[in-house]
């Protein structure tokens, strides 16, 4: 029998999202788990207000500030380096995705089938409808990834991503901004990890309600799916 993990790290990229981590944040919280949380804030030089609504936690969590916008990137790199649990899972703060997933993303962990897990927004759960074009883009992208590294992947570019800690502080990670997402399952598939996927729902914004990630950040996708395929 594999080891009870006792804690879940749950790493939280923050940037310009005043309107939505506390309430982010009392839904982590208020999540049932069977381990203990913790629960990591990096603010990635916020301009709107959100840094002083997070010096404010006390110790509700641990909270981190860069000086300068550095990117998702970057900001999960330095969330991971204070993690300390034996589980590890990304959270946006922007509400696309909701805590109460948790659980169904912990299970395959929990029970020694998994080494890493996805929740992926294709496989049955409730989601709003928004743009065709972001779709189509994913589709790409998880195509792409299925055929370089022979898997099966329904949605390469999610943010709900669940680690063994200890696997996932063994992969050298680089990319500053969204291509974390690429080069995370780049080199998981070359680890030959336990991947499973499970169903979670997702509630995109538009660009107006706050959505930040553009056709421009495409280009480091495919540079990381491309480069990673053949260096490490």
């Amino acid at each position: 029998m594999p080891p009870v993990p006792r804690t879940l790290s749950i790493l939280i990229p923050v940037f310009n999202e005043k309107a939505t981590v506390l309430e982010l944040l009392r839904r982590v919280e208020a999540v049932p788990l069977p381990v203990a949380k913790e629960i990591i804030l990096v603010d990635d030089g916020s301009t709107d207000g959100t840094r002083d609504l997070l010096k404010g936690l006390g110790g509700r969590a641990t909270v981190v500030l860069h000086e300068r916008n550095q990117g998702k990137g970057a900001a999960l790199r330095t969330a991971l380096a204070r993690a300390t649990g034996d589980l590890v899972i990304i959270q946006d703060a922007d509400l696309e995705y909701d805590p109460a997933d948790y659980p169904g993303l912990l299970a395959p962990l929990l029970d020694g089938r998994a080494d890493v897990v996805y929740g992926s927004r294709f496989l049955g759960g409730p989601h709003r409808v928004l743009f065709f074009w972001h779709y189509c883009a994913n589709k790409f992208f998880t195509l792409l990834t299925n055929v370089l590294y022979n898997i099966n992947l329904n949605d390469m570019g999610t943010c709900y991503k669940v680690f063994d800690a200890a696997k996932l502080k063994a992969i050298p990670l680089r990319s500053e901004r969204f291509g974390i997402e690429a080069e995370l399952t780049a080199k998981v598939c070359k680890r030959h990890l336990r991947l499973f996927e499970v169903p979670i729902s997702y509630a995109g914004r538009t660009y107006a309600e706050g959505k930040k990630i553009t056709w421009k950040d495409g280009f480091s996708y495919l540079w990381c799916l491309l480069r990673y395929r053949v260096a490490d």
